[in-house]
Parts: structure tokens; sequence; C-alpha cells
């Protein structure tokens, strides 16, 4: 932490404080935590990948006591419907009314847990709470809470049982994080926390702070008050129209996933402590949004491309504005 926290702009103290407190019960995640960072200001979704055991659970517990609200967990399973996302209307004998009763989308931080062992139906389910923050039932519309986030935890495609995430499923993510094993050092200290009958997750999660009041608020004015030069969304522009025309993707960067770029680049600039972009700042944050948005070729898979290797050829390719043109 800086020296003089007063010095800080509003999402530097927010990280700040992010990782102060829930380091208090997570370890080795400083880039997942960063990451969480970004797409909490920038106002959108986290799509978690990696095997199970990792935290991922503990993570959004956490991130809940942070922003001092409620908790939703869904598991994902084949049999899953979309009511159980989203809750459903029961007759009361009382009133002789039908009553609404909200599902775990209703909370304030949702975990999907194994998102990619639901169906195709379920998953849809979710597209509009996650780009409206409502729900609509039976023909009314059901507003979720004002800073409603979620975050999905998919198993990597070779585990059994999983059905892959829809196209549009995946582009109503802001950012895709990669979880992975551990270091030693870090497991180390992962069993000394936790080690003991019950794991000790409830009570470690009482010795999370809650965030300052207001200071989510005042970091995203601080983000849509960045200065962005006519350059930069001209660049964007050109890096997203390199991607469509790209003879290795079958799918390009649609409008949706450049305005992702630009948010999180945005609120990249402000933990650097600039209150205006540059390019670089697109080219820090744009793995976490591009990642998943990008559909390489059959072809191109054969060939051991990613998504991210061509999307990295394309950067290399497209001029960026100098700094007279940027600034």
């Amino acid at each position: 932490m800086q020296d003089d926290p007063s010095k800080l702009n509003p999402a530097q103290q927010l990280h700040e404080t992010l990782k102060q407190e829930l380091g208090k019960v997570i370890f080795g995640l400083e880039p997942v935590l960063r990451g969480l960072t970004l797409a909490w200001i920038a106002n959108g979704h986290a799509l978690l990948e990696g095997p199970p055991g990792l935290g991922k659970t503990l993570l959004a517990k956490a991130l809940a006591q942070l922003m001092g609200g409620r908790f939703g967990r869904i598991q994902g399973a084949a049999d899953l419907m979309p009511s159980d996302l989203t809750g459903l209307h029961v007759f009361n004998g009382d009133t002789h009314n039908f009553e609404f009763v909200p599902g775990p989308l209703f909370n304030d931080v949702v975990l999907v847990d194994e998102i990619n062992r639901t169906g195709p139906k379920t998953q849809s389910a979710l597209l509009q709470a996650m780009e409206e923050s409502a729900v609509t039932l039976d023909r009314k519309t059901y507003p979720l809470p004002p800073d409603f986030f979620l975050i999905a935890a998919q198993n990597p495609m070779d585990f059994e049982g999983v059905y892959p995430l829809l196209e549009s499923q995946l582009d109503r993510f802001l950012i895709r994080l990669l979880l992975s094993y551990p270091d030693p050092d870090t497991e180390v200290a992962v069993l000394s926390r936790y080690d003991r009958p019950g794991g000790g997750h409830s009570e470690a999660l009482q010795t999370i702070n809650p965030l300052p009041p207001e200071l989510l608020n005042q970091a995203r004015t601080a983000a849509a008050a960045v200065h962005v030069e006519p350059a930069l969304y001209r660049y964007g522009a050109a890096l997203a129209g390199a991607s469509r025309d790209h003879p290795r993707l079958s799918l390009g960067l649609s409008p949706r996933g450049l305005l992702a770029v630009m948010r999180l680049a945005r609120v990249e600039a402000l933990l650097l402590g600039r209150d205006y972009l540059l390019p670089d700042d697109m080219r820090a944050v744009a793995p976490l949004a591009v990642g998943h948005r990008l559909l390489p070729t059959s072809e191109a898979q054969l060939e051991g491309f990613d998504a991210l290797q061509i999307y990295r050829e394309i950067e290399a390719q497209v001029p960026a504005p100098r700094a007279a043109e940027s600034f």
C-alpha cells in the first residue's frame, strides 16, 4: 500500500482496501483480485475458469462481505431450471393471489458455480440479469440490487459433463480470469489458515470490514471522467475491425467487446494514477476482455493457435496512436 492513502484516487483506494481486506482470507490470488477490482468498478461481471477447490466460493463470499451485501450461490447442474435462478410465482391460499418468490439472483453478489454444467436454456436465463440488472417473469420486470455483481465459475472444457457456454453468454461477461494451482508457499499459508474442523471460513469472513460508504460510486464516477482522445476510439475500432477480417478467426470482437476493453482501460488508467487514457492501458486489459469473445477457426485450433495469441498478432499489426494523438 502506498504511504499516504489521502493521495490515492477513489479507484486506488478501493483496490488497496480490497487487497487488504480480502487478503485476510484469500491467499495467492493478487492478479485475480486486481481483475475483480477492474470489473467491479467498470460495472461488469466476471467469469472465473479453473479446476475446483481453488477458493472461488470463498472469494465471492468475501467480496459480498466487503460490499456489505447479501451473497447468493447457484450450483450448476444438468437438471437446473431457469426458475431455480430467477424465482417463480407461488399461489398464496390466504390472499388468493400469486406472489413472487425471488430466486438467488436477487442478491448483491451471486456466484454461479460450474456454470457450464447447466444446459443452454438455463444459461440463457442469465442474459437479461447480466445485461439489464433485471428479471422479467410473466410479463412483469423485477429490478436486481443496484450493485448486482455476478461471478461465474467455469470448469475446463475437458471435464466430464460440461456444456460449452453460448457465444452470447460469454459476451455478457466483462472479463475472464484464469485460476491455477497455488505455489508451495501459498498452499502452506492456506493449510495453516484453514486446516481445522469446519475449515474456519465463516470466522475468517467476519474479519472483513465493509468498504467505506460511497467509495465504489466515487471510483465509478472517476472512471467515467477519464479523458479519452478520439484517436484511441479509432484505434479500438481498427483493432476490432481487424479481428473480424482475420483469417484465423470465425468470430471477431463485437462492439460490446470493444466497449469492455475501453471500460476496463479507464479503470486501469486510474489504478496507475492517471486521469487520461493511453494505448498501453488498452493493451494491458485486452487479455481479460477478448480471450473469451474471439473464436478461432477449427483450422487455427488444429494448428495450435488460441484467441489471445491471434489477438496479439492483430495488436502488432495495427499501429497505435502516437503520444501526441492519444493525449
